[in-house]
């Protein structure tokens, strides 16, 4: 079946990048679709996390090339906030952050910069959360406001790390469903996931394993051989990088 949406976001050539002396991703060669969501899944440890660190600019490659064609810079929505809970925070305050990378030190937040969050929010509904603190939320409730932050940002490539893993099948829904309204609004979108459902909704499916891409294309071509790989491992002894890469996956963590 040939991809819909073959025109790509970003590429990757003989891509390899890793933490400290540990290569985690190797001589990868790949394309993320422009204006689809691409679902990436993996077992544990397999470099889903790298992958979407390395799309974010925050992990560099050790060799080869990476070229982006976004405007800005990508949004990137991890499982775990970088503001500690002890922080006296508001929901609208959090997703606000979104907004910084465009607003710099000094200038303040415009009537666009204002609706963009209000915006966020509710296409999150969290609207209704605004006001309280974010060390109130449970998990769902968190996972559901940085995405909103995410959202908020008003980039071209938006990055996510198993986005509805805390979630209910109702916000789960809602999620999805937003992510494929903002490919129509001109955003590309790359998922980790472990859900095959979301895995069969995106436009595009990436499936690593051991730090290599083992198949890439429409889900409807990818995932029928996808359960053995998508199936976590046990965990195993591994170097410190890849250690890492392993409790970003773990629940709760």
């Amino acid at each position: 079946m040939a991809d819909p949406h073959p025109a790509s976001q970003v590429s990757l050539k003989g891509v390899s990048a890793g933490y400290a002396r540990t290569t985690v991703l190797t001589q990868l060669d790949l394309e993320t679709p422009s204006l689809v969501v691409t679902a990436v899944m993996g077992p544990n440890g397999s470099g889903k996390s790298t992958l979407l660190g390395l799309l974010a600019g925050v992990i560099p490659a050790t060799s080869g090339t990476v070229v982006h064609r976004t405007a800005v810079r990508p949004a990137f929505v991890t499982q775990r906030s970088a503001v500690a809970d002890v922080l006296p925070l508001t929901v609208r305050e959090t997703v606000a952050m979104g907004r910084w990378g465009r607003l710099g030190f000094f200038r303040r937040p415009s009537a666009r910069d204002r609706e963009a969050v209000e915006t966020s929010m509710e296409r999150l509904d969290v609207a209704g959360l605004a006001e309280r603190q974010l060390g109130e939320l449970s998990g769902g409730q968190r996972q559901r406001v940085l995405v909103a932050q995410g959202l908020a940002q008003g980039a071209d490539l938006l990055l996510l790390d198993e986005p509805a893993s805390a979630l209910d099948g109702a916000a789960r829904e809602t999620i999805a469903r937003v992510l494929d309204e903002v490919t129509g609004e001109g955003v590309t979108v790359v998922q980790a996931t472990h859900d095959l459902a979301a895995a069969r909704r995106a436009g595009h499916c990436l499936l690593l394993d051991a730090g290599r891409v083992v198949a890439a294309g429409p889900p409807a071509d990818v995932l029928p051989d996808a359960g053995r790989a998508v199936a976590p491992r046990p965990p195993a002894d591994v170097p410190e990088g890849a250690e890492r890469e392993r409790r970003a996956r773990a629940p709760g963590a």
